[in-house]
């Protein structure tokens, strides 16, 4: 046992009271029986998976000497001492923990959850801090011996590789960031827009007069990542940074994905092409609605119909062929579980979102980029958006043949995320792109995306009429039946390969609201995505 620590059992329990430097704890295991000893080990190289007994025993030591401050013996209980040394001492003299208290849970196999209650304290400001992470014990595969599976977030679930964690004074000024209406968001009521409420603040705490405090943070180690603050123990002066956010919309976004494992959803007001609602699930995650890039399935068959209309190529009363299968440069499209339509209007083939219809048509556009064009130059994309945070705003590469096919139905090498499929919804609603924002470019003078050309007259006219026929009589009625006002949909399944259900996307709009949501792995869009976007656009 380390230096200076006193053992003992008490009612039955393990206990371990750190004395003897400079700050103290103690780890607390319940029920602890038998155990190997580190001597045993290493007398004797043992194989197969660990042991429950081995388990207990390698975790009791490890966060025993963790919390005693012991970190160089604690690296060396696990299968990585060279990175784990100095994260276990950043622990103790870069964040500044006075003192560490370390309660393990029961085990689960070969995993131990724990509690850390610790007090930190910087110039004369000291507040306690507590949090939950936990452990996995793996047999080391040159000894033998149990060891600790070093991952940084054994010392704090956020910290990723590469971070540090710090407590001084921060880096960027203390901001409250507010709703449209003045309400401040926080990441406590509005998980989803943690990560995003860090970005707001290094990009313009200083701007709106905001004053460092003291904190506790994750120092992230890249000028590209925002750090994260954990714990403040001296709030700094607040700047008050407006955004487009609305309260009503963002809560019902956050609500709405909260039951999925990787969902995302954006909403915009068309006529503005403010942002009201972002949301991401799990919350503390990439933020895929902004930034994902991934095949938006039939949803992006509202710039394809927007294209096919211009050109003249059809119409939306006008008769179009919708076969069960369609090739193009030898390769073969058909339609979700083989329907055929035969000879029907346009806005039918668009509101049961058949491939065919769409594939019979490319031959008459006479340009593999022509698709790439109309989306640059009536919709926006790729025109280096500038919302207030970081954002990718939609791509359609060059391709020929058959890739280029699949374009048009959203597959294939089309790059898009909720934000863009939102705006382009709110595009085709509104009839002219509106670049969708997040803080008023008034704020910093930051110059918004414009098109080239709005959709005319007649063409807005029948692709909103089209998605309105999608959102009462076609793939998205389900979805959209709770909807009142003016409203219209497009569903789309993007199939991703070694994926065994297709991504979920829909796409929605209720008057002066748009919305769009991806749920990866969740089937017809009209099943997963669609209600998310519904109680999203309830809610405008």
């Amino acid at each position: 046992m380390r230096s200076g620590a006193k053992v003992a059992i008490v009612g039955g329990a393990f206990l371990v009271v750190a004395s003897g430097v400079g700050y103290g704890g103690y780890n607390l295991w319940s029920g602890v029986t038998g155990g190997t000893s580190s001597k045993n080990a290493a007398e004797e190289r043992r194989t197969g998976p660990v042991t429950s007994e081995e388990v207990t025993e390698t975790a009791k030591e490890f966060l025993a000497a963790w919390a005693s401050g012991e970190s160089d013996r604690a690296a060396q209980l696990t299968n990585n001492p060279v990175e784990a040394g100095p994260a276990l001492l950043a622990f103790r003299e870069s964040a500044m923990i006075g003192k560490a208290y370390i309660t393990p849970g029961t085990p689960a196999g070969t995993t131990v959850p724990f509690a850390v209650r610790a007090t930190v304290s910087y110039e004369g400001h000291t507040k306690a801090w507590s949090y939950a992470s936990k452990l996995t014990v793996v047999r080391g595969l040159t000894t033998g011996r149990p060891l600790v599976e070093w991952q940084p977030t054994v010392v704090h679930p956020k910290l990723t590789k590469g971070a540090t964690l710090r407590t001084g004074e921060a880096k960027v000024a203390a901001i409250a960031v507010v709703d449209r209406d003045g309400v401040e968001l926080t990441e406590d009521k509005y998980p989803s827009l943690g990560p995003i409420l860090g970005e707001l603040r290094q990009r313009y705490g200083a701007e709106v007069g905001g004053k460092p405090g003291i904190e506790t943070w994750i120092d992230s180690g890249s000028e590209t990542v925002p750090d994260t603050t954990l714990l403040t123990l001296s709030t700094g002066g607040k700047g008050r940074l407006a955004t487009t956010i609305d309260t009503r919309v963002q809560a019902a976004a956050e609500q709405a994905v909260k039951g999925h494992g990787h969902a995302s959803v954006v909403a915009i007001q068309p006529s503005t092409g403010a942002i009201r609602a972002v949301a991401n699930s799990p919350a503390s995650g990439n933020n895929t609605a902004f930034l994902g890039r991934l095949a938006p399935g039939s949803t992006l068959k509202i710039v394809t119909a927007a294209l096919l209309l211009e050109k003249g190529l059809v119409t939306a009363d006008g008769p179009a062929e919708c076969p069960k299968t369609a090739m193009y440069f030898g390769r073969t499209f058909q339609n979700l579980d083989g329907f055929e339509l035969g000879t029907v209007p346009f806005k039918q083939s668009f509101a049961r979102s058949c491939n065919t219809a769409f594939i019979k048509k490319i031959d008459d556009v006479h340009d593999d980029a022509a698709l790439g064009k109309e989306a640059r130059e009536v919709f926006g994309m790729d025109s280096e958006w500038k919302t207030g945070i970081p954002s990718f705003d939609g791509k359609i590469p060059a391709e020929t043949g058959g890739e280029a096919a699949a374009q048009y139905i959203g597959q294939g090498t089309v790059q898009m995320n909720p934000l863009t499929v939102a705006s382009i919804t709110a595009t085709a609603k509104n009839g002219t792109f509106r670049q969708p924002y997040l803080v008023s470019p008034d704020l910093d003078d930051r110059p918004l995306a414009t098109a080239e050309r709005p959709l005319t007259s007649s063409v807005a006219r029948q692709l909103r009429d089209m998605m309105r026929r999608t959102a009462t009589s076609g793939t998205g009625a389900a979805a959209m039946v709770s909807v009142d006002g003016d409203k219209g949909a497009k569903t789309g399944s993007a199939e991703v390969d070694g994926q065994a259900d297709p991504n979920s996307w829909f796409a929605g709009f209720s008057d002066d609201l748009a919305a769009s949501a991806v749920v990866l792995a969740g089937g017809h869009g009209g099943d997963a995505a669609g209600p998310i976007v519904a109680q999203v656009l309830r809610a405008g």
